[in-house]
């Protein structure tokens, strides 16, 4: 009885097996394209396209075709198989039914540009291979087709079920992307890609251009960074869709394998620079601009390291994204502060973040975002986004500076009229004193008219009473000259102490010789009586006139010192009385008065009335003790000697 059941239940159990054996086969078969005129085109995804790693790299097609190796075949786990390992080689398979019956042409396409090597093993229908060489690292005149991706053309004049083997070799991640096209539909596809790329270049272009022309305008560095971003934005797409190698460096393919990390160091440094420019993060957040300082100098050392030693990391781009988020808290942390340019500035790294983490989760695998060519070209979209709210934000930025210019400027004409109402009111002042003292005058004349008439029978006291007038002319004289002396000491008195413009300011100092006549009064006492002379070299207390006017030659070792050297005006490029006004305005507003301000009342250019007003503002910081312990009247001229050089 045992052994009639012992073969029985044999046989069961091999059944068994071999049902299942048959249904395992069965589920990880390898699915077959069939090619069909009506179906223009068709992406190999998931059980239609097969992969093997090869991690020494030396697998032949030998090898490959051998039965052992054919089982090794797996399916991608992922719609888009990859190559995980950058070290190994990747072999990839499909299988295509070919129909002689077709009335189309058809290719093989690969998506990926950035794949350095890719060698292709065709059926010919009889047992045997063409093999054919693509690649980012070959020269663009060796390819099939003058396109950014790499097409091969595949025979369709025999019915037979074809395996086609590709090996793929890259130093960066890519996408085993293998699209099988009709000619027609190839051609289609292209130029409506390229006239996108049209599209989107011809914008980073005419952006970059546009804050270009308004850097040459208005001379703000936000322009330039801003300009250099686009461009470096535009280099690396191109370098990302294969369009820089098409049309900038077609011969010189070892470009490809680094010019994109080149192009997106670019991206992070002018955007950094550019959000400190954008948002004055030095004032009005320190501590996140040393941040930004220090993010900066960090990705320069990792792009030196890239550059020099191992060109294979410059695929790390997720680096991209501490640059990045730097960038888009320091947007969000600014508008909160009330500075309302910020708004557009986040608004644009929305959509950027948005375009970085949606790439990021592709490339992670996360399934379901995947949208087609919307996913494909997604970042670019988000560049695009990005560059438009970014001009808002800059023309923002432009339009709250002309408010503020407008208003500066009414406030200037308010106050130049307030000082042409209060010099009117002291000219009235002035005349009315005047006629007081002229009707005293007068009067003492009548009085001493009389006294001659009187005088003139009184031949003994005439005498005595000539020497009396004469007296009270000279006395009238005197205090013409003290009162013509008090105007002018009010004036300077003004200048050293009160706010007055220009015009008033030229009436005491109209030209470089009263300046000159100032500066020698206060280094040797010029003109008066202790005149001090002392050699700044030799100490000797005797000198000649300079060559210079009022400048002073030793007469014992010959050193010449002009009247400027030694004070806060030497080295001075411009106009000495327009210096001596800008000492004045920084000295009245305690530093307060802005560089753009002093442009505007000098008529100098803004960059050398700040590195000026930056050199005076650091001898009032200096001497503040000495300044605020100064007499009436001292005023400014306490900034004007610097004894902190030394003779030239």
């Amino acid at each position: 009885m045992n052994r009639t059941i012992f073969p029985l239940s044999l046989k069961i159990t091999l059944a068994t097996a071999l049902l299942i054996l048959n249904t395992l086969g069965s589920a990880f078969a390898q699915c077959t394209k069939t090619i069909q005129d009506s179906q223009d085109q068709h992406i190999f995804t998931g059980d239609e396209i097969q992969y093997l790693e090869d991690t020494a790299g030396n697998f032949t097609l030998a090898d490959i075709l051998s039965p052992e190796m054919n089982a090794r075949f797996r399916n991608n786990p992922a719609n888009t198989p990859q190559n995980y390992n950058l070290k190994s080689a990747y072999w990839f398979r499909i299988k295509i039914q070919h129909n002689p019956g077709s009335d189309k042409n058809w290719i093989l396409e690969f998506f990926d540009q950035t794949i350095d090597d890719i060698t292709a093993y065709l059926p010919d229908g009889k047992g045997g291979y063409e093999m054919r060489q693509m690649g980012d690292q070959l020269p663009f005149r060796n390819r099939e087709y003058s396109h950014k991706n790499f097409e091969l053309n595949i025979p369709n004049d025999a019915a037979f079920v074809g395996t086609y083997y590709f090996r793929v070799k890259s130093h960066q991640t890519a996408d085993a992307i293998i699209v099988l096209r009709s000619v027609s539909r190839f051609i289609k596809y292209a130029l409506d890609e390229y006239f996108i790329f049209g599209i989107f270049y011809g914008m980073v272009l005419v952006f970059s251009f546009y804050n270009l022309m308004m850097y040459l305008a208005i001379r703000q560095v936000q322009y330039l960074y801003y300009v250099l971003y686009n461009l470096c934005v535009g280099l690396f797409e191109m370098c990302i869709d294969g369009v820089a190698y098409q049309y900038l460096w077609p011969e010189a393919p070892e470009w490809n394998q680094y010019a994109y990390g080149v192009a997106l160091y670019g991206v992070s440094i002018f955007a950094l620079q550019f959000t400190r420019t954008l948002l004055y993060t030095r004032r009005k957040a320190p501590v996140l601009d040393r941040i930004i300082v220090w993010i900066m100098a960090l990705r320069t050392v990792f792009f030196v390291v890239c550059l020099f030693f191992n060109t294979d990391w410059f695929s790390y781009k997720f680096v991209e994204l501490v640059p990045l988020l730097v960038a888009f808290y320091t947007g969000i942390y600014i508008y909160r502060k009330g500075y309302r340019p910020a708004r557009f500035f986040v608004l644009g790294y929305t959509f950027l973040s948005i375009g970085f983490l949606h790439k990021l989760l592709l490339m992670l695998h996360v399934e379901g975002l995947n949208f087609g060519v919307i996913t494909y070209y997604s970042l670019s979209i988000c560049f695009v986004l990005e560059m438009i709210f970014l001009s808002f934000a800059i023309g923002d930025k432009v339009r709250i500076l002309k408010t503020k210019k407008d208003k500066a400027q009414k406030q200037i004409i308010h106050q130049m009229r307030l000082n042409e109402k209060l010099k009117d009111s002291l000219n009235v002042r002035l005349e009315a004193e005047v006629k007081e003292r002229t009707k005293e005058v007068l009067e003492k004349s009548a009085i001493i008219q009389a006294q001659i008439q009187e005088l003139t029978d009184v031949n003994a006291l005439l005498q005595q009473q000539k020497e009396e007038i004469l007296q009270m002319n000279q006395l009238l004289e005197k205090d013409n000259e003290v009162l013509h002396t008090s105007v002018v000491k009010v004036t300077q008195a003004r200048v050293m102490s009160a706010e007055v413009d220009f015009e008033e300011f030229s009436k005491i100092y109209p030209d470089n010789e009263s300046c000159f006549k100032f500066l020698a009064l206060m280094k040797w006492n010029a003109g008066a009586n202790n005149d001090h002379y002392e050699c700044r070299k030799c100490g000797h207390d005797h000198y000649f006139h300079g060559h210079s006017p009022h400048s002073r030659r030793c007469a014992k070792c010959d050193y010449d010192e002009s009247v400027i050297s030694h004070t806060i005006f030497q080295n001075t490029r411009i106009p000495i009385n327009k210096a001596f006004y800008m000492v004045f305005l920084l000295y009245t507003t305690k530093g307060k008065i802005s560089s753009h301000k002093l442009s505007e009342i000098l008529s100098i250019r803004q960059g050398t009335c700040w590195a000026y007003a930056s050199r005076i503002k650091k001898v009032m910081q200096d001497r503040r003790k000495e300044i605020a312990a100064s007499r009436t009247g001292e005023g400014w001229s306490l900034l004007v000697l610097d004894h902190s050089l030394e003779p030239v």
